[in-house]
C-alpha cells in the first residue's frame, strides 16, 4: 500500500508555482502527491511530472466533473463536452506519470435534481463511460470513478451502485475510487462497502468524517484497513483534504472552519496516522 497526499489541501489548482511543495511532501515520508486540476489546457504536465520522479515521489492525477459538465445530460451535445473532457484529463494522466485518472465523473458534483436517476441518464452515463474507457486503456491508464455522498450528487452514491456501473461498462480500465468521507455518510460498513467493490477497487481516499486528518474522528479505520489487507489491495491511500483558507475550495467543500492547526499539520498527522494503522 503506498500513501500520497492530494494537492487540494494546499490549492484549488497545482501548477508550476507550486513545485516546491514536492520536496516538502517527499519530506514529510508521503510516497506520492496527487495532483489535482480542473481544466487542463496549457498545464504543464510532464514538466510537473518529471519534478516529482526527481523528488522520488509517485503520482497521482484527479479532476472531477464540474459546472455544466455532465455525462448524463439530455442534450447530447453536453454529454459530448464532457466526454472530451475526461479523454483530455486521461492524456494529462498519462503525460504526468500517472496510471490512474480518478474523480466523480458521470454528473457535475453538486447537481441535485430533486429526483432519483432515471433510466435514459444511466444508459448516457454508460455509454460515456465504455468510450471513456476505450480510451483510457489505449493510454494505459485507469479511470477511478467516484461515487459521492447524497449532498454532492443524486447519481452513484454507494460502493454497490458503483460496481454495477462497472459491471454495465465492462472495461478492466473503468473502476472505482473509494472515499471514507462519502462512505461514512452512505455506507452501513466500510468493510462490505470495500469488499462490494471487489477487483473494481482501483484508489482509495483517505479522509476523515468532518475533512480532518484520518484519526482525528470516528471513521472506522480499523475496519477498513483491516478490509483493504484481506483484499490484498496493492494501490494507493491518498489523504485528501481541503484547504480551509482557499475560498473555491471551501465554498465547493463547505468547508467554514480550519480543521486542523495547519495544513502541514492535517498532512503530517494524517500520514503518521496510516503508517501505524
Amino acid at each position: 500500500m503506498k500513501i500520497g497526499l492530494n494537492t487540494l489541501l494546499f490549492t484549488a489548482g497545482f501548477d508550476r508555482e507550486h513545485l516546491p511543495l514536492l520536496g516538502q511532501v517527499k519530506r514529510w515520508g508521503f510516497d506520492g502527491i496527487e495532483i489535482a486540476r480542473f481544466a487542463f489546457d496549457g498545464f504543464p504536465a510532464r514538466e510537473i511530472g518529471q519534478a516529482a520522479k526527481d523528488e522520488g515521489l509517485g503520482v497521482t492525477f484527479c479532476s472531477a466533473l464540474t459546472g455544466g459538465t455532465s455525462l448524463i445530460s439530455d442534450d447530447a451535445a453536453v454529454r459530448g463536452q464532457a466526454l472530451d473532457f475526461l479523454k483530455q484529463g486521461i492524456d494529462t494522466a498519462r503525460e504526468i506519470g500517472s496510471d490512474v485518472f480518478l474523480g466523480p465523473f458521470c454528473a457535475p458534483v453538486g447537481f441535485l435534481p430533486g429526483r432519483r436517476p432515471n433510466e435514459d441518464e444511466w444508459r448516457w452515463a454508460v455509454e460515456g463511460l465504455k468510450a471513456a474507457a476505450a480510451h483510457a486503456e489505449a493510454a494505459g491508464v485507469r479511470i477511478a470513478n467516484e461515487p459521492l455522498n447524497r449532498f454532492e450528487t443524486y447519481f452513484v452514491n454507494t460502493a454497490a451502485r458503483a460496481r454495477e456501473l462497472c459491471d454495465a461498462v465492462g472495461s478492466p480500465a473503468h473502476g472505482i475510487l473509494f472515499d471514507t468521507f462519502h462512505a461514512n455518510i452512505e455506507e452501513r460498513s466500510f468493510a462490505q462497502a470495500l469488499r462490494a467493490c471487489g477487483p473494481h477497487l482501483a484508489h482509495v481516499h483517505a479522509c476523515e468524517n468532518d475533512r480532518g486528518a484520518p484519526g482525528s474522528g470516528h471513521v472506522g479505520w480499523a475496519e477498513t484497513f483491516a478490509a483493504l489487507k484481506e483484499m490484498d489491495y496493492q494501490g494507493w491511500v491518498v489523504i485528501e483534504s481541503f484547504g480551509a483558507r482557499i475560498p473555491e475550495i471551501a465554498a465547493a467543500a463547505c468547508i467554514w472552519r480550519d480543521l486542523a492547526e495547519s495544513p502541514e499539520a492535517l498532512a503530517q498527522e494524517g500520514l503518521r496516522f496510516i503508517r501505524n494503522a
